[in-house]
């Protein structure tokens, strides 16, 4: 870790963006509308989403029996949001379809969506995202709990069950974002997967989206993060680290090349890193053996810590550092800015996946070995 965590989870934020889904004929207006029951006192307000922001654009009037309506010039595929009287917030994707939402707030959570597709798809994807919600808030309840209670043996089993989750919901987006076919709603949704471990599933989806609406200006953005992500994405081949082991010894992660290795960045300050250290001393002795290999890469200041810790967790495997912290050469070559932090190498020297530990790094090197 480089900074103190704040919470078990860390939930990622709707990447609302502008892109594009089928090409129709669009004469650049769509009309929203719809109607309110039992609507508490206020206004409803309508923001377009720009830089991942809402920009208010109006108030909407409505009509004593509830309904409202209002005409948007729509030049491009674009997010938008309707809050309604400061308690509930509707998002819709909007291009060349009109929309109408209702909503009753007897039951506010009960929205219908009419018209349009791509906001059908969107309130999918929020649905998916309040089930993520309550179940990382239970965890979380579940893991205060057991810091007050200093149970050690529970706070692990949560933080397994926190990494299980974490990759459901990965599994679950995935398949949403394949349902949708060719709605843009899916650029919203591409924001609540992890370019580390996801890449290639987003590099595919971002290249179909901009062939469908090229020029689409985030679109284009999006594609050039995921370009400056891929020298180190799934596939790619590996950066040469050649730093020395604690006897001043070089060490390169080529000299391993045959074997699969897991590039280990952690620290003896780091306790995520030390807590997990006993996970891995575990799969490291049933599989080194047969072909499995983990190079450690040190960054902490302290040569004294360092070694300290190397004994003391019983870490048997090759470690290097050149105690420089976060400006170690390897951490900034393979742009670490927390740990802990892994690559795993295939024996060609090719990335092969990241960020493997607990159960997915068993569940991986179950995969390879047996």
């Amino acid at each position: 870790m480089k900074n103190p965590m704040t919470g078990l989870l860390s939930l990622c934020l709707l990447a609302l963006l502008s892109c594009g889904g089928e090409s129709q004929v669009n004469d650049g207006k769509v009309q929203v509308s719809g109607k309110v029951e039992n609507a508490p006192e206020g206004v409803i307000v309508l923001s377009q989403f720009t830089d991942n922001r809402p920009k208010i654009l109006d108030t909407l009037d409505v009509s004593a029996n509830g309904e409202f309506k209002y005409e948007l010039e729509v030049a491009e595929p674009t997010f938008y949001q309707l809050y309604f009287f400061g308690e509930k917030a509707v998002r819709l994707a909007l291009l060349d379809e009109d929309v109408e939402v209702s909503i009753d707030f007897a039951n506010p959570d009960q929205v219908t969506i009419e018209g349009s597709q791509d906001s059908k798809e969107m309130q999918k994807m929020e649905q998916l995202m309040v089930k993520y919600q309550e179940e990382v808030n239970q965890l979380n309840e579940a893991y205060y709990e057991a810091m007050s209670a200093n149970n050690s043996e529970e706070i692990k089993a949560i933080q397994t069950k926190a990494m299980e989750l974490e990759v459901k919901q990965a599994e679950n987006v995935k398949e949403m974002i394949s349902s949708m076919g060719d709605s843009f709603a899916s650029l919203a949704a591409i924001g609540l997967l992890n370019p580390k471990t996801d890449f290639p599933f987003m590099d595919e989806l971002v290249a179909k989206l901009n062939t469908n609406y090229p020029n689409t200006k985030s679109i284009m953005q999006l594609k050039q993060q995921l370009d400056e992500l891929r020298p180190l994405s799934v596939g790619q081949p590996a950066p040469e680290i050649a730093m020395t082991n604690p006897n001043g010894e070089l060490l390169k992660l080529s000299d391993y090349k045959g074997k699969y290795v897991m590039i280990d960045f952690w620290a003896a300050w780091c306790k995520p890193c030390r807590e997990e250290n006993p996970n891995v001393v575990r799969m490291y002795e049933i599989y080194k053996d047969k072909g499995f290999e983990i190079l450690g890469v040190s960054l902490d200041r302290s040569r004294e810590d360092w070694v300290g810790a190397i004994a003391a967790d019983g870490l048997t495997w090759p470690q290097v550092s050149d105690l420089k912290y976060f400006n170690s050469e390897a951490a900034e070559t393979y742009q670490i800015n927390a740990i802990p932090a892994t690559y795993l190498i295939d024996p060609d020297g090719n990335i092969l996946a990241k960020d493997l530990r607990g159960p997915s790094l068993e569940k991986k090197l179950a995969e390879l070995f047996d």
